[in-house]
C-alpha cells in the first residue's frame, strides 16, 4: 500500500488517449477487462470527475456536475494500459435512504470480485477532516485487503504550509503513513505526475503477477 523506493523513481505513465467504455447499474453489467483495473472512489463532492479528467488530459471525459451525487453508476474508461472504474459517490446528504442503500450495494458488489481490481484511489478533500463515510470506506478497503492510495483533492485551495499540515492531520485521522497520501489539484495539475507514477507501479506489479501465473500454468 505504501510508496516504495522503486516507485519514487518510476516514470510517470503517459496517457495518450482515454475513452469512455460503458456504464453499469448492476453487478451483471460489470466488466472484466484483460488489463489492470484501477477504481476511483470518494464522497460525492470530492472531485472524482475532475480528477479523472486531469489524468486523461481531457476536460469532458468524465462528466462534472455542480450538483453532488449525480454519479449513480459504475463508469468504465479505457486509459490504454489500464481500465479506470469511476464508482458512485457516497455520503451525499440530500439523497434518500433507499438511494444510499442502492449505491452501497453497488459498491459492495463491485469490490466483492476483488481479484480483478489492481488498485483503488480513494479521494478525500484536502481542506477538511475525513468524514465518517471516508473512515468507513477505508475500513472496508482494509478489511478486504484491497491495495489503495488516498488522494487528496483541491490542494490548490490551501497554502503549501496548510497543505502540509492538513496532509499530516488527515494521515493521522486515517491511521496511515504520510507516504500513502498523494496531494493533487485538478485545477493546476499539481500531483498529477505522482499519481501517474503510482499507476505505472501498479501496472508493473499486475503484469508481473500475470507472468507469474502463466509460468506456474506452464510448469504445471
Amino acid at each position: 500500500m505504501y510508496e516504495t523506493k522503486q516507485e519514487k523513481h518510476e516514470q510517470p505513465l503517459v496517457i495518450k488517449n482515454a475513452t469512455f467504455i460503458t456504464s453499469a447499474a448492476r453487478s451483471d453489467q460489470f466488466i472484466t477487462p484483460n488489463k489492470p483495473m484501477i477504481a476511483v472512489c470518494g464522497k460525492s463532492n470530492v472531485g472524482k470527475s475532475s480528477f479523472i479528467n486531469m489524468l486523461a488530459n481531457r476536460k469532458k471525459l468524465a462528466k462534472t456536475s455542480s450538483e453532488p451525487g449525480r454519479t449513480r453508476l459504475v463508469n468504465y474508461f479505457d486509459f490504454g494500459e489500464f481500465v479506470l472504474a469511476d464508482l458512485p459517490g457516497y455520503g451525499f446528504a440530500r439523497v434518500s435512504k433507499t438511494e444510499k442503500a442502492k449505491w452501497a450495494k453497488t459498491l459492495d458488489e463491485f469490490f466483492k470480485d476483488k481479484e480483478k481490481i489492481s488498485h483503488v484511489f480513494m479521494l478525500v478533500d484536502s481542506r477538511h477532516d475525513p468524514t465518517a463515510d471516508d473512515v468507513q470506506m477505508l475500513q472496508f478497503l482494509n478489511f478486504h485487503i484491497l491495495p489503495f492510495t488516498v488522494v487528496l483533492t483541491k490542494s490548490d485551495k490551501l497554502s503549501k504550509m496548510k497543505l502540509k499540515e492538513h496532509l499530516r492531520a488527515i494521515a493521522a485521522d486515517l491511521y496511515l503513513g504520510e507516504r500513502n497520501l498523494l496531494a493533487t489539484s485538478s485545477e493546476t495539475g499539481y500531483g498529477k505526475d505522482d499519481v501517474l507514477r503510482k499507476i505505472s507501479a501498479v501496472i508493473r506489479v499486475a503484469q508481473d503477477e500475470t507472468l507469474g501465473v502463466l509460468d506456474e500454468e506452464t510448469e504445471g
